[in-house]
């Protein structure tokens, strides 16, 4: 595992790429790598990333436009890259990027690719505020504007799913 942070007591890491080998065991029934497996992996690295930037335990709020571009094979090296987009009251925005390959070639391709919403909790699991980051330079304007229009868009979504959604919470 490696990570973008230069190690000062004061600096919170941003970013953090995680290598996993796909196994045997992570196989579905097309000979591939299971989407759940994948899903596993871009977990870990976007919690590691949080907990990284806020130093506090979080917890995942939403998953949202997850997007499955290829095939991870097994026997691929798998990276998984979690970067910080945007960061609200509580909340940190993470983009995850996956990649993979044979690691005997050295080459690799986007596979994967989501962005994952998080929230700092306290010990009692209530929301904590997080530090606010601050975009450097022109791709992370781009990023945090990506972050904020995804945000616009869930809204929508969000209205159209609580219409149809059964169960004690929903709308009668």
């Amino acid at each position: 595992m490696s990570d973008s942070s230069s190690g000062g007591p004061d600096e919170r890491q941003r970013e953090i790429t995680m290598r996993f080998l796909a196994e045997p065991s992570d196989v579905n029934f097309g000979g591939k790598v299971h989407g759940g497996a994948v899903m596993k992996w871009i977990d870990q690295a976007a919690y590691a990333c949080a907990v990284g930037w806020s130093g506090q335990y979080c917890v995942t709020v939403y998953v949202g436009g997850i997007r499955f571009y290829k095939p991870v094979r097994i026997g691929h090296v798998v990276e998984v890259r979690a970067r910080l987009i945007y960061t609200g009251n509580t909340s940190m925005h993470i983009a995850v990027d996956v990649s993979s390959g044979d690691p005997r070639h050295g080459r690799y391709a986007q596979t994967t690719h989501c962005v994952i919403i998080f929230v700092a909790v306290d010990d009692e699991g209530t929301p904590v505020p997080v530090r606010r980051w601050e975009p450097q330079n022109e791709e992370d304007r781009s990023q945090e504007a990506y972050a904020k229009r995804l945000m616009e868009l869930r809204k929508g979504i969000e209205d159209e799913m609580s219409v149809h959604r059964s169960g004690p919470s929903a709308k009668s």
